[in-house]
């Protein structure tokens, strides 16, 4: 078993309590499986700075491959973010730094589509590199976090194993969407709804799935803990109800900590 994490990385700093950490909603997912034993690697772009090497650290201790992370002269990209009610996240400036004109290069791609698995977004600057991951036999793990325009579903999901979109609330027309969504081609399209649970659809029928209770300290990496725990689910060969159940028992462990992982 094994996935690449190709795309955006960053570091999420809280300058009013004085902390920060590697991050990403790639670099979160195969932390994750890189702690069940899964074969990882970040392809992508950090400075030459201090933050660059609390990245490479990161990597070092659950010894997910940096043989393809480029080190650039410069600053690694920052999220400044805050805490709002105590717990939920906020994003208020993304710096960033030398991630803002990275590109993979023809090593790094061909590196890539060694990997069974894949995960991406919409913020690392590969989407023009999809059509040639899917060809060479990658699944990939998409993460649309709340972005629902139609351009982008009918540019990406062709090429998609799996579609995970975060939504605030389980409205009566997610169904519908979900619907489109599977439509264009992806084999799996996931909705989160938070507290509310989540919902995956197959192209046969919708399974959902509730949260467990439990204290929260900080939702940040929630989502991305999710998509580990179903990816998990994916790779070991489990059903749909069974990889909802891994993703909502690894978010529900996230957000009783400080850190996404």
């Amino acid at each position: 078993m094994n996935m690449a994490a190709i795309g955006f990385c960053c570091i999420d700093v809280y300058e009013n309590i004085g902390k920060r950490y590697a991050t990403g909603n790639g670099v979160d997912c195969i932390v994750h499986l890189a702690r069940r034993g899964v074969e990882t690697a970040l392809v992508s772009v950090i400075g030459s700075d201090e933050y660059g090497k609390e990245m490479l650290e990161l990597c070092r201790e659950y010894k997910i491959d940096t043989a393809h992370l480029q080190v650039r002269e410069g600053k690694t990209s920052v999220y400044r973010m805050a805490l709002k009610n105590g717990v939920d996240r906020v994003h208020v400036e993304n710096i960033p730094g030398v991630m803002a004109d990275y590109t993979p290069t023809q090593s790094d791609l061909e590196f890539v589509k060694g990997f069974e698995y894949v995960h991406t977004d919409l913020t690392g600057r590969v989407l023009h590199l999809l059509p040639e991951l899917y060809e060479a036999g990658c699944k990939i793990i998409f993460d649309f976090s709340m972005n629902k325009e139609e351009e982008n579903l009918k540019q990406i999901l062709p090429y998609v194993h799996c579609a995970f979109f975060s939504c605030e609330k389980k409205q009566p027309e997610i169904k519908d969407f979900l619907k489109k969504a599977k439509a264009l081609g992806a084999k799996y399209v996931v909705a989160t709804f938070g507290e509310e649970g989540s919902m995956c659809y197959d192209g046969e029928k919708f399974c959902e799935q509730g949260i467990y209770k439990v204290p929260v300290v900080n939702t940040v990496g929630a989502g991305d803990s999710f998509i580990a725990g179903f990816s998990w689910g994916l790779m070991c060969g489990k059903d749909v109800e069974e990889c909802l159940e891994e993703g909502a028992r690894l978010s529900s462990w996230v957000v009783q900590g400080f850190n996404p992982y």
